[in-house]
């Protein structure tokens, strides 16, 4: 039986943590051991890791990392490893480089450093591995990279290399380390293989395994949107940050409005950008019209309760929320950026549209007033096939 270590940083609710269990899900227990090392020990998704995978944390928090108890926990995770074994002085000079060079960039980015402190300061294991997996950028990949034994080693990329704010020298040239990269999209691994050219013959693209019967038969559940509203809705999966670009979506909305377009937009995910949304959202005036919803266990009913689905972002690697709305046959309207203008085929299955207040609003305004179109659109995505099953052989051929 092979072994096989798969390492993520978190398991909150987003798309590569999702697209993890779907890959779980498919490895065969007569086949494979599987271990799974989450980096931060924390995260909500772990009550759905499949049985035969076998949780390599000796302590675990499920509280969501954006939640009170998380944010508590994560901190003291982050400075336990800071301190332990001195890793706080050797990291130091690291820690200052990047620091400053983010600043003079005018980007600063703190979690791009702590996933070197996190890993850095996390437990090691003995076994050797005929397999260890990297499932995420950041932490996850560092901790494959430099501290698993194992015979071979791949690591996965989700998002836009640059545009996440990575470079060779933060990540200390880690990739070089790696058998296979696996990029989600080939917008995705194009951007990598300008950063790592010499990665070329090495790097694949993996489509996300997508359970699309399960998303079907989740959505028939109870569930979905309690107020009485009877007009059209609009809705957005995503954690709110910055990349998701929601203060563009909220200007948009007012610009809905003030035309006297009768929808409302929804909003389902938690962040660090809150506060600032909400006071925006206010300022507005879009209190009833724009709303944060948060995290949700099960967001496939509002996806099969919703006219029309909207994913403007500044940025994407392959959004897992996209091929749910494509799933249940959602209107979907994308902004025409890396990622997005891969899964969104405009005037077939979809629309994109410019990542502006004013290109957002057209777009939604073309779908609101044709149901032919959003029938069309909706029919279109629902009838591809995203589920990919054949794409765990690249991933298990080695380990032959």
């Amino acid at each position: 039986m092979k072994k096989i270590l798969i390492t993520i940083n978190t398991l909150g609710l987003a798309g590569a943590e999702v697209a993890l269990l779907g890959l779980l899900g498919q490895l065969d227990p007569r086949e494979y051991e599987v271990d799974l090392f989450v980096l931060t020990g924390q995260g909500e998704l772990i009550h759905r890791v499949p049985e035969h995978v076998k949780l390599l944390n000796s302590k675990y928090c499920d509280s969501s990392v954006l939640s009170k108890e998380g944010r508590r926990h994560l901190t003291k995770t982050v400075l336990h490893a800071l301190v332990c074994k001195g890793r706080m002085f050797t990291l130091f000079p690291y820690l200052c480089r990047h620091l400053f060079r983010q600043l003079g960039e005018g980007k600063l980015r703190p979690d791009k450093l702590l996933w070197r402190v996190l890993s850095d300061g996390a437990p090691r294991f003995k076994e050797e591995y005929d397999l260890a997996i990297a499932y995420l950028e950041g932490g996850a990949t560092y901790y494959v990279a430099d501290h698993v034994k194992a015979k071979c080693k791949a690591t996965f990329l989700h998002v836009d290399y640059s545009q996440a704010g990575y470079s060779r020298s933060l990540d200390r040239e880690c990739y070089l380390n790696f058998d296979r990269v696996f990029t989600v999209s080939d917008e995705v691994k194009e951007s990598f293989l300008k950063v790592y050219p010499e990665c070329k013959d090495r790097t694949d693209v993996f489509h996300n395994i997508l359970d699309q019967e399960e998303i079907r038969n989740k959505a028939k559940l109870p569930g979905g949107f309690t107020d009485d509203y009877k007009g059209k809705r609009i809705l957005t999966v995503g954690r709110l940050t910055s990349q998701k670009a929601y203060e563009i979506s909220i200007d948009a909305m007012k610009l809905l409005k003030d035309k006297g377009v009768a929808a409302k937009w929804y909003v389902l995910g938690e962040g660090d950008q809150r506060a600032m949304l909400t006071a925006k959202i206010q300022q507005l005036g879009l209190e009833n019209d724009f709303i944060l919803m948060g995290a949700v266990d099960n967001p496939y009913p509002y996806y099969a309760q919703t006219e029309i689905y909207v994913h403007a972002t500044r940025f994407e690697g392959k959004s897992i929320a996209i091929q749910e709305a494509q799933t249940l046959g959602c209107a979907t309207l994308v902004s025409d950026c890396s990622g997005n203008r891969e899964q969104v085929t405009h005037g077939v299955d979809g629309l994109l549209c410019d990542l502006t207040p004013e290109g957002i609003c057209a777009g939604i305004e073309e779908l609101l007033n044709s149901e032919e179109k959003c029938q069309r659109y909706g029919q279109a995505a629902a009838a591809k096939s995203l589920a990919n099953p054949e794409e765990l052989r690249k991933l298990l051929d080695l380990v032959k």
